[in-house]
């Protein structure tokens, strides 16, 4: 399929040039009015920007109709037509669906373009695009400052237009990420894929508990299956002087939580599997009783979005009640933070930025959030 753009002073002399450049078959797409020229915003040019399309192979030059005499058709092709029937029925639904596909690029593309857009706001934007942020949240945010700038009649700069957007992302979360208490139940739950993080982030918490909380604090660990994984932990422990059990079945975990049902607050190590499976998933929860449970999942922000989601998704059936993103320090990119709340509806209960223990862990709000994203340093 070909698809071009016009630009003409009025929509007939741009429906002139599309017939004579692609022909009558040709489709519209989308139109729009778009002003160029001008001086300091003065005395732009209306225009009419059209974008047309059209099927290469969709036009047929007629051919002559033979004498009705002279027309022979045989069995084997009239059985032939139901099948080219079908053929034409699917080809056409197929140019339908790809026909839908590209009006809803454009349209997204048109509505995202900053090209029209006035100067002063755009910088929040940008900086929302290059965090990554979701191209529904951008054209909310756009739309909500296009509309303060009307009413202050264009009198802003780059800094107020900041103000605003931070104002927007904080009135964004805040409903979802409003501050819990971060140890509401006895039993704290890590879980999460392989390679997040999630032993240092435990150890981190803990030492939270240990040194300002003063809680009576223990560890349960079911990482039987990465290399140190058990060692890695009984070092932590032994630094903050708290007390580790190994739990290879469920049978163990039980014990283990009997064990240590008089202390304050018990942190249960899992381990690193690839929760993208869901049988994986299931092992997990033949394993432990997450309903007694606070439990956190952990992902890293050095991950790919979709690969976020699909284990998100993963634990829906499991009684998840907060995100901890890992590893702020190693990308730049930070937008799935807040992508993740507003489509899980899920509170992140803390962000690590570095491998320090008890350091390099932040609690955040939903003003730090916005600062993450806006660029403020914390």
């Amino acid at each position: 399929m070909k698809v071009k753009k016009y630009t003409a002073a009025s929509m007939p002399e741009a429906m002139k040039k599309i017939r004579a450049e692609l022909g009558e078959q040709a489709v519209l797409l989308q139109s729009k009015t778009v002003y160029t020229g001008g001086f300091l915003g003065l005395f732009k040019k209306k225009l009419i920007e059209v974008v047309a399309a059209v099927d290469p192979n969709s036009y047929v030059v007629p051919q002559p109709k033979e004498p009705a005499a002279a027309v022979s058709v045989s069995k084997n092709s009239a059985a032939s037509q139901p099948s080219h029937k079908k053929n034409s029925e699917e080809e056409l639904t197929k140019e339908l669906k790809e026909l839908k596909q590209l009006v809803q690029q454009f349209s997204k593309a048109d509505q995202l373009s900053l090209d029209t857009y006035p100067e002063e706001l755009k910088l929040p934007l940008l900086k929302m695009k290059k965090q990554e942020i979701t191209d529904e949240l951008i054209l909310e945010l756009k739309q909500v400052l296009f509309d303060k700038w009307k009413e202050v009649k264009g009198q802003v700069s780059e800094e107020m237009a900041t103000v605003w957007s931070r104002q927007w992302l904080i009135d964004k979360i805040k409903p979802i990420q409003e501050k819990q208490p971060a140890y509401p139940k006895k039993f704290i739950n890590i879980i999460g894929p392989t390679g997040v993080g999630k032993t240092t982030t435990l150890a981190k918490m803990a030492a939270g508990s240990v040194l300002e909380q003063k809680f009576k604090t223990a560890f349960i660990t079911t990482d039987t299956y990465r290399i140190a994984a058990i060692d890695q932990l009984k070092t932590y422990a032994d630094l903050l002087k708290v007390p580790v059990e190994v739990a290879y079945k469920s049978a163990d975990i039980k014990q283990a939580i009997e064990k240590f049902k008089d202390y304050d607050i018990v942190y249960i190590d899992t381990a690193g599997r690839n929760y993208r499976e869901e049988q994986f998933v299931k092992e997990l929860k033949a394993m432990i009783p997450f309903e007694r449970m606070k439990n956190y999942l952990v992902i890293a922000l050095t991950s790919k979005e979709e690969d976020m989601y699909e284990i998100i998704d993963q634990f829906a059936t499991v009684p998840v009640h907060q995100l901890i993103f890992t590893k702020m320090d190693e990308t730049t990119s930070r937008g799935s933070i807040v992508n993740a709340i507003c489509r899980y509806r899920k509170s992140i209960a803390f962000i690590t930025n570095g491998q320090n223990v008890p350091d390099d862990l932040i609690q955040p709000d939903a003003e730090k959030i916005a600062d993450i994203i806006l660029g403020e340093v914390l």
